[in-house]
């Protein structure tokens, strides 16, 4: 499967339901697509069952960028296709993800700074059970801000849990705000992957468009042999392939005009 082809369709798809249902938070969503894409279609050790007990898991902590979690989910079957066409009309999909195994759904994480304790907690049970299956969790840049996530980080390197890995989708933005200008150093791009490695876990930072590039990376990350969770800080771009909504703190949760999607995308 070509994965970047397969981001691109599933940014398409993203953008049709929610701007179709008159859902916002489309920008945090799509910064997150090519992480999801290289996760689902490449990465995790799955099969057709989402309840699998040998199935790794993905926590997907940026509660409030779920869009591009929820089409792929309808893309591979989980998702009922009416549950996902009905989105945010009713149906049984939320704004922010509700705990749903039948659907692939390992967590709720509408509150942020809860999904790495959690994922942290999912691959200490698994090391002490002497289970195989990984835990993946993908955090937002601004969501690092929360204590509970370096706690959990802390926990994770004492515990030497390498079966942990955490995708940060470093976008630059948290809710209306640019990063730099709450808690974030300007001056420090690669502050986050520094950080992390200062608690001991092994970190890279790489470009976070690529699809076939991340998968890649994570691959890699998987087959060290170094007892350590791992970083991947993936460097993003809030609103990501919508021309009128990249890097525009106002698009979190606004949706676009018309004339503003006339400006066009990247993958057209």
């Amino acid at each position: 499967m070509d994965l970047r082809k397969k981001a691109d369709e599933i940014r398409k798809e993203l953008v049709r339901v929610a701007v179709a249902n008159g859902a916002g938070h489309i920008a945090p969503s799509l910064s997150s697509v090519d992480i999801l894409t290289a996760l689902h279609y490449r990465v995790l050790r799955r099969n057709s069952d989402p309840r699998n007990p040998e199935r790794d898991r993905l926590l997907f902590s940026k509660g409030h960028g779920c869009y591009g979690l929820y089409a792929i989910l309808a893309d591979i079957g989980w998702i009922a296709r009416a549950d996902w066409e009905s989105f945010y009309r009713g149906g049984p999909l939320t704004g922010c993800p509700e705990r749903s195994a039948e659907r692939g759904i390992e967590a709720g994480c509408g509150s942020l700074g809860h999904g790495l304790p959690m994922a942290t907690g999912l691959a200490f049970g698994a090391r002490l059970q002497g289970l195989g299956w990984r835990v993946y969790c993908v955090a937002g840049d601004g969501e690092m801000q929360e204590g509970a996530m370096w706690e959990a980080l802390q926990f994770a390197v004492w515990h030497r849990l390498s079966n942990l890995t955490l995708i940060i989708d470093r976008n630059n933005l948290q809710a209306m705000d640019f990063c730099r200008n709450v808690l974030t150093l300007p001056d420090r791009p690669q502050d986050l992957r520094i950080k992390c490695e200062a608690f001991g876990a092994h970190a890279v930072q790489v470009p976070g468009h690529d699809a076939e590039l991340l998968a890649a990376e994570l691959e890699r990350l998987n087959q060290l042999n170094d007892d350590k969770p791992h970083v991947l800080v993936a460097e993003t771009i809030k609103g990501y392939g919508i021309r009128c909504m990249e890097n525009i703190p106002r698009f979190h949760f606004r949706l676009p005009t018309t004339e503003e999607m006339a400006r066009g995308t990247r993958y057209e």
